[in-house]
C-alpha cells in the first residue's frame, strides 16, 4: 500500500509518502518555493516525495489529509459567534480562502495530483496525525503520546498511548485554551513573528529573569497540577480578532508590543524567561499526568510545543518516563507524515515493525543531487571548484578549513525533514572559537547577535561534553542539556559585569566554556548527537576532526540566511554561499573556497549581491 500524506493551509505544508509503513521520502513545501512556513498546497513537495522514490500518482492507493476541514471551519464559526461584530474583519478574510481550498480539498487534491490518481482519499484528526507522527517511527513497542500545539480542529493538546500498530487518544484540552496560543501570544508581544519566532522566544529567554511569572498565573494562565489550562481571554485576541494580545494585556505589562527589530531590553528578556518558566512548568504537568493516565515507561511527542527543546531536556531529567522520542518534524509539516502512517496502520490493519534506534531514518527524506549535475551547474555559474573523489581527502580538507577559523557550508545526501539542520543542509564551524557565535550571526546568517548555535557532538562523547547519561541520545537537536561543569569558565570581575550589560552583543562576546561558540549564557546548549548509523559520511567528517584534535563537537546551524528556508538544492546553496562570508563550500565530492572564485564580492558588495538574489 503506497499513501501519500499531505498537510497544508495554515503553516508550513509538507508531503509524505509512506509505503508498507516504511518512510520513503518527506519534504516541506516551503524548501521548493523559498516562501518560509509555506502554508499553499504541497504541490512541489509532493512531487518531489513521488520523484525521490521513483513512483509516480498513478501507483498511489491513498492520498491522506491530515485534519478535517469541515470540523475545523465549524470551530472557527463558533470562535466568530462567540465575539461578535470583532470577528468581522477576519471573518471577511477568511471566508474567501476556505470557499477557495479547504471547503472543496477533495476536489483541489484530485485536480493537484491530475487524472492518474485513481485511489482513496482519506481525512484524519489533525491531532490524531500528530499523535501517530510521534509513535509510529519511535523505537518503541508501546508508549504514551503526548501532542501540544496551537489548535487542530478543537483540540490544543491530546494525551494518548500507542501500542503495536494503533494509536489511541484518550483525554484532550480544548480551544481557545491552549499551551501553544499561550506561547505564541507572547512571541508576538515579544516582537517576533508568530509560527516561526517562537524559537527565538526560547533563546531570548535565558538573558532574562523569569519576574513576571506569578503575574502571568494570576491574571492570564490558570495551570492546574494535571498540566490543563484556563486562559483569562479578555487577554487575547486571537478567537476572532487579528491580534493574538488584546488592549488588556498590553495594560497588564505596562506596555504595547514591541515593534520589530527594535532594540531589545531587558523587559522584553525577562517576559521571555516568564513565559518560558511557565511553559516548562506546563509541558512537565502534563507529562506527570500522561504518565498517570497511561501507566507507560516511554513517552513521544509532537506538535510545535514538542519543538521546545528547552522544555524535553526537562521532561527528560526530571519527568517520569524512563525514555523519551520526539517526532524532529513536529509541528504541522509532520502530520502530513502521521495521516499517511495512520492511514497504512489504522486504515489497512498493518501490524508495525520496531526499529531499534527509529524509523525516522535521520530525518534525511527529502531529494538529493548528482556530483555530476552539480558540476554542470557550477561550469554554468563560471565558479572554481576542485572535485575531491577520495573522501579521506575530502574531510582532510574540511578539517583543515574548520582548524583554520573558516566557516563552511555543508551540502550532502538527502535534504532534512522537519526545522533543523542535521548535517545534510548545514553550516558548520569550530566550536572552540570565541568569535565563531557572532561571526555566523552577524556575517552568515544576518540575524539577533543573541541567538545561539547548536553544537553537533560524536554520540561516544555526548557523555563527556554534556550532562548526558552514557548512553543517551539526541540525534535529531530536540534536547537542551547543560555543559558538564569542567568544561565552564571561571569568569573575572569585568566578564560578570558584561553579563549584566543591557546591550545583548556585550553578553554574547563572553566566551561560557571551552567551547564558546555553542553555549549559551545559562551554560545550556541544544546538542545533537551524530551516530554512524544515521548521519554517514557527517560523522566520519566529525570523527577525523576529533582525531586530529581531540575535540568531539562542531558548531552547526541550518544553512541559509535569515527569512530563508533552509537549502533544497545545490544553486541554493552556491547562492548563499556567495551572498555571505562562509569560506568554503562542500556539494557532495566538489569544493569550493571562496578566496579562488573569480568574482568572489568584497565586504561591501555583498549586501547589493544579496539583493541581487533577493535573499534579505
Amino acid at each position: 500500500m503506497l499513501v501519500l500524506g499531505i498537510s497544508a493551509f495554515f503553516h508550513d505544508s509538507a508531503a509524505a509518502l509512506v509505503q508498507d509503513g516504511r518512510v520513503l521520502s518527506a519534504a516541506q513545501e516551503e524548501r521548493f518555493t523559498r516562501i518560509k512556513g509555506d502554508a499553499s498546497y504541497p504541490a512541489h513537495a509532493s512531487r518531489s516525495c513521488l520523484r525521490t522514490a521513483g513512483v509516480t500518482v498513478a501507483d498511489l492507493d491513498a492520498v491522506a489529509f491530515f485534519e478535517k476541514p469541515v470540523t475545523k471551519l465549524e470551530r472557527l464559526l463558533a470562535g466568530y459567534r462567540a465575539v461578535g461584530d470583532r470577528s468581522a474583519r477576519s471573518f471577511r478574510d477568511a471566508l474567501p480562502r476556505w470557499a477557495r481550498h479547504r471547503l472543496q480539498l477533495e476536489g483541489e487534491i484530485r485536480r493537484e495530483l491530475g487524472p492518474g490518481f485513481r485511489g482513496e482519499l482519506l481525512f484524519a484528526e489533525h491531532h490524531e496525525s500528530h499523535a501517530a507522527s510521534a509513535f509510529f517511527p519511535s523505537p518503541f513497542d508501546e508508549a504514551a503520546i503526548l501532542t501540544m500545539d496551537a489548535v487542530g480542529e478543537w483540540s490544543t493538546t491530546s494525551i494518548g498511548r500507542g501500542r503495536g500498530h494503533r494509536v489511541e487518544l484518550l483525554e484532550d484540552l480544548r480551544f481557545p485554551h491552549s499551551l501553544g496560543m499561550v506561547y505564541s501570544a507572547f512571541t508576538h508581544y515579544a516582537g517576533f513573528k508568530v509560527n516561526s519566532g517562537e524559537y527565538k522566544l526560547m533563546g531570548l529567554a535565558p538573558y532574562g529573569t523569569p519576574r513576571y511569572v506569578d503575574l502571568i498565573r494570576e491574571h492570564v494562565v490558570d495551570l492546574r497540577d494535571d498540566g490543563s489550562l484556563w486562559l483569562d481571554m479578555s487577554y487575547f485576541d486571537y478567537v476572532g480578532g487579528d491580534r493574538m494580545t488584546s488592549t488588556r494585556f498590553h495594560e497588564l505589562f505596562g506596555r504595547p508590543p514591541r515593534q520589530p527589530e527594535s532594540p531589545i531590553d531587558t523587559f522584553d528578556m525577562d517576559v521571555a524567561a516568564s513565559i518560558q518558566q511557565v511553559c516548562e512548568d506546563a509541558v512537565l504537568a502534563m507529562t506527570r499526568h500522561a504518565h498517570e493516565v497511561t501507566g507507560m515507561s516511554n513517552l513521544t511527542m509532537a506538535g510545535g510545543v514538542a519543538l521546545n527543546c528547552v522544555a524535553n531536556g526537562r521532561v527528560l531529567r526530571e519527568g517520569p518516563f524512563d525514555d523519551l522520542w520526539i517526532q524532529p518534524a513536529a509541528g504541522d509539516a509532520g502530520g502530513s507524515l502521521g495521516a499517511a502512517l495512520l492511514a497504512w496502520h489504522h486504515r489497512g490493519g498493518h501490524e508495525r515493525e520496531v526499529s531499534a534506534t527509529d524509523a525516522q531514518q535521520g530525518s534525511f527524506l527529502g531529494p538529493a543531487f548528482r556530483t555530476d549535475d552539480i558540476s554542470v551547474f557550477l561550469d554554468s555559474e563560471g565558479a572554481v571548484w576542485d572535485h575531491v573523489e577520495e573522501e579521506a581527502r575530502l574531510l582532510d580538507r574540511v578539517c583543515d578549513a574548520i582548524e583554520a577559523g573558516d566557516v563552511v557550508g555543508w551540502f550532502h545526501g538527502r535534504m532534512e525533514f522537519g526545522p533543523r539542520a542535521l548535517g545534510a543542509r548545514s553550516i558548520i564551524g569550530d566550536a572552540r572559537s570565541p568569535v565563531m557565535q557572532q561571526q555566523m550571526n552577524l556575517k552568515i546568517k544576518f540575524r539577533e547577535s543573541f541567538r545561539p548555535f547548536a553544537p553537533c557532538v560524536l554520540a561516544d562523547h555526548a557523555h563527556e561534553v554534556f550532562e548526558f547519561e552514557p548512553e543517551e541520545e539526541s540525534p535529531y537537536m530536540l534536547l537542551v542539556a547543560p555543559v558538564r561543569e569542567e568544561h565552564r569558565r571561571q569568569l573575572d570581575t569585568d566578564e560578570l559585569a558584561m553579563l549584566e550589560d543591557e546591550d545583548l552583543r556585550v553578553r554574547v562576546s563572553v566566551p561560557r566554556s571551552s567551547y564558546p561558540a555553542i553555549t549559551h549564557v545559562d551554560w545550556s546548549a541544544r546538542v545533537q548527537t551524530v551516530d554512524p548509523v544515521r548521519h554517514g559520511r557527517f560523522h566520519r567528517l566529525m570523527q577525523r576532526l576529533y582525531e586530529r584534535t581531540g575535540c568531539p563537537v562542531v558548531v552547526n546551524t541550518s544553512f541559509n540566511i535569515r527569512g530563508e528556508p533552509i537549502v533544497c538544492t545545490p544553486a541554493e546553496a552556491f547562492r548563499c554561499f556567495m551572498a555571505t562570508e562562509i569560506d568554503t563550500l562542500v556539494l557532495e565530492d566538489i569544493v569550493l573556497d571562496k578566496d579562488r572564485q573569480p568574482f568572489a564580492p568584497s565586504r561591501e558588495d555583498l549586501q547589493a549581491y544579496r539583493s541581487a538574489y533577493e535573499l534579505d
